[in-house]
């Protein structure tokens, strides 16, 4: 997405954060966000580091997402590991003091909770990375990272609503 954008897409692109810790929370037990910092899980403190990028450093914000994103699945760090997400945001440009702070806010904790209710609640959400056109959603998974026409084909088969599923039976790598 980060791609297609620098590229020039012209997509109106919204980054909302959703926590694959909550999603797997079971029924009756308390919300990631209601919970102890402790007992948060491996995503939640990354999410808020990347809201308080994306709401407060938006000029950073790309750099920033693709630095945590790296974090862990290029360098193989952990995203529980506040040093891990400091290095990170660093490496982007920003003070990793003032993120933190903001990362640490209370209002930046409501805001992971209210935008994951709503991707939730309102598109059915349940993984990401997870398009939304109009009142239309759907999960992705990319063979390769970094193809902005891949992107701009996603986008396109939103508006064929008559496709439900499309799923290869072999990974052809």
């Amino acid at each position: 997405m980060i791609a297609a954008v620098r590229g020039g897409s012209e997509l109106d692109v919204r980054y909302t954060a959703f926590s694959l810790d909550q999603i797997h929370v079971p029924e009756g037990e308390p919300a990631m966000w209601e919970r102890d910092a402790s007992e948060w899980g491996t995503g939640v403190l990354a999410l808020l580091y990347g809201i308080a990028t994306r709401d407060h450093f938006a000029d950073r914000f790309l750099d920033a997402h693709l630095e945590l994103f790296a974090a862990r699945h290029v360098h193989g760090g952990k995203l529980d590991d506040e040093g891990v997400l400091r290095d990170a945001v660093a490496r982007a440009g920003l003070d990793p003091d003032a993120v933190a702070d903001i990362a640490h806010a209370p209002e930046t904790l409501k805001a992971l909770a209210a935008e994951h209710t709503e991707m939730v609640d309102d598109y059915a959400v349940f993984g990401v990375p997870t398009f939304i056109e109009g009142d239309q959603a759907v999960f992705v998974r990319f063979m390769d990272r970094g193809n902005p026409a891949d992107v701009e084909r996603v986008v396109d088969l939103l508006a064929w609503t008559s496709l439900n599923e499309f799923k290869r039976t072999r990974i052809p790598h």
